[in-house]
């Protein structure tokens, strides 16, 4: 069809990302800026980035993100989707404000949202969309044209971002001895989050225990579950398992932790883990301290062997789940009829965010969504 390849109405495609350090002295002014408005001190701050000057001060999100864009910008061009990409982060340069900035000065004024993060929660989508609503309210003070701003919706069940992950659990089992890899446990590992926030994620009437949160990951686990017993025709056990905790001991978050849930598979007698980060887009900081450093010592202490399988990052197949979900979300803009591509029985999640979907406790201004100051 000639109309296949057509972004029409937008004209620009942001990539919108957390952020980190790139170098020693970024490290303290990055995390002031995750951390603002919570009165965290400073020198509590230089414990926190430890972990990231274990690895020189320099969070490998950066270059990832790098690395995604470079791949995005391929499969455009190859497949004659003409769309300019730009980068933008919450937290480090280059900051969204700026990068929104020069999207309007360069003529931009429908713009298609990419987030780093392919599930539900406040963390994982709402902060996205109200850090987009803080810097168009930036840029209106500075009386400039802003540009409309849609999100592309949650793509945790699209082949593309389903596909690799399983090759890289396949890989990941092959790696194992022998003697030990039918019998491997698979832990599926995501960021943890207070339980109040999973409970919320999603729209209202989703609200509940574990919300959207933690059933959108429970279906990603069993679809790459299923996808590996049909090829390797073996039936591994799996748990839904979290990481990276990060808030006061008073408030319940997601468990079973991944280091405790070793712990317990290594006393349950299973031989072997395989630990698959299905809620990470990259090999960022956390993935790299979390599993690759502190669950990987734990294994060692057990005895239990362990691999961890590769995120997503610029996997080709993602690159062209992103232009699929581009297409798919200007065709609707358009006003056409579009069968969305997705896998499980959740289906294809909402192209706006509805009200009431994953709320903050302080209620602030989000763009891209229905309650949205910046239809």
């Amino acid at each position: 069809m000639p109309d296949a390849l057509d972004a029409t109405p937008y004209d620009a495609l942001l990539l919108l990302s957390f952020g980190g350090p790139e170098g020693p002295d970024d490290v303290v002014p990055f995390l002031e800026n995750v951390t603002r408005g919570r009165g965290i001190p400073k020198e509590r701050l230089k414990e926190v980035g430890q972990h990231y000057f274990l690895f020189g001060g320099v969070s490998p999100i950066n270059d990832q993100n790098r690395a995604l864009l470079d791949a995005l910008r391929k499969d455009f061009a190859e497949h004659g989707l003409d769309l300019p990409i730009y980068w933008g982060n919450r937290n480090w340069a280059p900051y969204l404000t700026d990068t929104l900035r020069e999207m309007v000065a360069d003529g931009h004024r429908r713009v298609l949202v990419l987030a780093t993060s392919a599930y539900a929660s406040y963390s994982g989508c709402r902060q996205y969309r109200e850090n987009l609503a803080e810097s168009l309210a930036v840029l209106e003070a500075e009386g400039l044209e802003l540009p409309r701003i849609d999100k592309l919706r949650h793509y945790f069940n699209h082949p593309g971002f389903l596909e690799p992950m399983v090759d890289g659990v396949l890989e990941s089992l092959a790696e194992l001895a022998e003697d030990v890899r039918d019998g491997a446990h698979i832990a599926f590992s995501t960021h943890s989050i207070p339980t109040a926030s999973a409970d919320t994620s999603g729209p209202v009437e989703g609200h509940g225990e574990g919300g959207a949160y933690v059933a959108q990951h429970l279906e990603v686990s069993r679809l790459i579950a299923d996808a590996v017993r049909e090829r390797t025709g073996v039936d591994h056990p799996w748990q839904l398992v979290y990481q990276s905790r990060s808030g006061a001991p008073h408030i319940p978050w997601l468990e079973p932790d991944i280091c405790d849930h070793l712990e317990e598979r290594h006393a349950s007698g299973a031989p072997a883990v395989v630990i698959a980060p299905i809620g990470f887009v990259s090999d960022h900081m956390e993935v790299l301290y979390d599993l690759d450093t502190e669950a990987k010592d734990k294994a060692r202490e057990l005895g239990l062997p362990m691999r961890r399988s590769a995120t997503v990052g610029d996997d080709p197949r993602f690159a062209a789940a992103i232009r699929d979900l581009v297409l798919e979300r200007a065709a609707v803009e358009r006003g056409q009829e579009v069968t969305p591509c997705a896998l499980g029985a959740l289906g294809a999640d909402h192209n706006v965010c509805p009200i009431g979907c994953c709320p903050a406790r302080a209620a602030k201004p989000a763009a891209a969504g229905v309650d949205s100051p910046y239809a």
